[in-house]
């Protein structure tokens, strides 16, 4: 969606998280199609780190690793998206996912030198799709390696994790994948600022297509 804004934006940073198989990917997509480019979506630190090739297994020393990895890479990812002016980055998950695959002797937070607080208070938003039932969970997604029953335990650790922002979003299961995506479409619709179109209001559940930027 093109946008003739040319304020200089307060951005908000935006976290789409929730377990494996609940939608995030498709979700983002539809953002991306949604809204202007000051709408900024960013790839999920985990699929560029093991997507890149970096070792797998059971281990509690490569899981630890991979952990701290994606850490990493999630910050310098939102470090890099601030240059733009953005009006919204919005996340493929945050940094305080990792404490939802943690398997190391101290916890999380020891293992990347920070707290919870200070990662918490790094977010503006949060929206949490909540992972589906084990008969319509998918395995499309090549690097996802976790059991229906896997992912929903995953999913309530996230949950957990995320429990105290104050601005969490929790969206549940749906009938169709529609009716969830108008939901995280209607809380980002609420973020994004005056200057910048948005999407029409879903109806129903359901989405229409978007109107032109208002002047």
């Amino acid at each position: 969606m093109p946008c003739a804004c040319r304020v200089d934006h307060q951005r908000k940073r935006i976290v789409l998280t929730g377990g494996p198989g609940a939608g995030k990917t498709a979700a983002l997509e539809l953002i991306r199609n949604s809204f202007c480019p000051h709408v900024r979506i960013l790839p999920e630190a985990a699929g560029i780190v093991f997507g890149g090739g970096f070792a797998r297994g059971e281990s509690q020393v490569l899981r630890c690793a991979a952990q701290r990895a994606i850490y990493h890479v999630q910050r310098e990812l939102e470090v890099a998206a601030d240059t733009a002016n953005p009006a919204i980055v919005l996340c493929d998950r945050g940094t305080v996912d990792g404490v939802a695959y943690w398997v190391g002797p101290l916890d999380f937070w020891h293992g990347v030198g920070t707290t919870l607080d200070a990662e918490l208070a790094r977010y503006d938003a949060v929206i949490h799709l909540r992972t589906p039932s084990r008969h319509e969970y998918n395995h499309r997604n090549p690097l996802r390696l976790e059991t229906a029953d896997e992912a929903r335990a995953i999913d309530e650790r996230i949950a957990a994790a995320w429990s105290s922002h104050p601005q969490r979003h929790v969206i549940e299961p749906s009938r169709t994948f529609l009716e969830k995506a108008a939901a995280v479409l209607e809380v980002v619709s609420t973020l994004v600022p005056d200057c910048c179109p948005r999407p029409p209001a879903p109806r129903n559940g359901k989405l229409t297509s978007a109107r032109p930027a208002s002047a």
